[in-house]
């Protein structure tokens, strides 16, 4: 099986598609073949590649109705290793389409399953900023959960519901589910966010990654690039501390030694 990791907050705008990206193209300079799911009906994660949403014959969605094989709704991306599926407008639907399906909660880790997806060393989740059938299928599929947050209030109030979010899904679907913070677009001028960090990690502890993403302007040029941000700018700080995470996390997919549950 690979190494799943799901990329959601129900708080948006805090570099949840830029943060599995850029993940997922450090995973691949680490030598781990990864694979991107776009589970948002935006698509942001699928444009970010270069892709058109409008030009994807399939997405996850016809793959998790069984209409689709897994193989068929995998595409390529420009970078060698790192492959995606893409999003498309019968993401619009799916949600209430699988409301209607037995157990459908473990949709998703059936396909994850499959031969198609096994020749991946590791899966990243893109979800949306909602709570529904598909955040439901990422987290019962996800051997981690990675919570982007900024070091803002609105951001860290919207945790409780992530983590009452959680609970749920360790009670009913999936209760090895571990979760990391990372703190995203973090602000070094000033004091305000160097304190509320400093708050996350006397409260959190293991719970919080050692990473820290800061702001850094080629993260959102890559985005319009349609390419990576290693690729985009290599040299650049949001590339360093992506390849950081990368190394960080690379520790739980190796599971030397296994992750504890926070």
């Amino acid at each position: 099986m690979p190494y799943v990791i799901a990329i959601c907050h129900q708080k948006g705008g805090v570099a949840k598609t830029t943060t599995t990206l850029s993940l997922g193209a450090s995973f691949i300079g680490l030598g781990l073949k990864t694979l991107l799911i776009d589970l948002d009906p935006q698509a942001n994660l699928t444009s970010s590649v270069g892709l058109d949403s409008n030009e994807a014959k399939y997405s996850i969605a016809e793959a998790l109705l069984g209409e689709a094989d897994p193989a068929a709704v995998v595409m390529e991306t420009s970078l060698p290793g790192l492959d995606i599926v893409p999003s498309n407008a019968s993401m619009l639907t799916i949600g209430r389409q699988l409301y209607g399906l037995p157990e459908y909660e473990y949709r998703l880790r059936g396909v994850l399953r499959t031969p198609a997806i096994q020749e991946y060393q590791v899966v990243l989740l893109d979800c949306a900023p909602a709570v529904g059938p598909l955040t439901f299928n990422a987290l019962t599929a996800a051997n981690l959960l990675v919570i982007p947050t900024q070091c803002e209030f609105l951001s860290i109030q919207a945790l409780a519901d992530m983590f009452e979010l959680i609970k749920l899904i360790r009670n009913r679907t999936n209760p090895d589910l571990a979760y990391r913070l990372l703190v995203t677009m973090f602000d070094r001028r000033g004091t305000f966010h160097t304190r509320m960090l400093e708050q996350l990690r006397d409260y959190f502890n293991i719970g919080l990654l050692n990473t820290i993403i800061g702001f850094d302007t080629k993260l959102r040029e890559s985005q319009l690039a349609g390419v990576p941000v290693s690729v985009h700018a290599p040299q650049s700080r949001g590339a360093q501390q992506y390849r950081q995470l990368a190394e960080e996390l690379n520790i739980y997919v190796a599971k030397q030694p296994q992750i504890q549950t926070a």
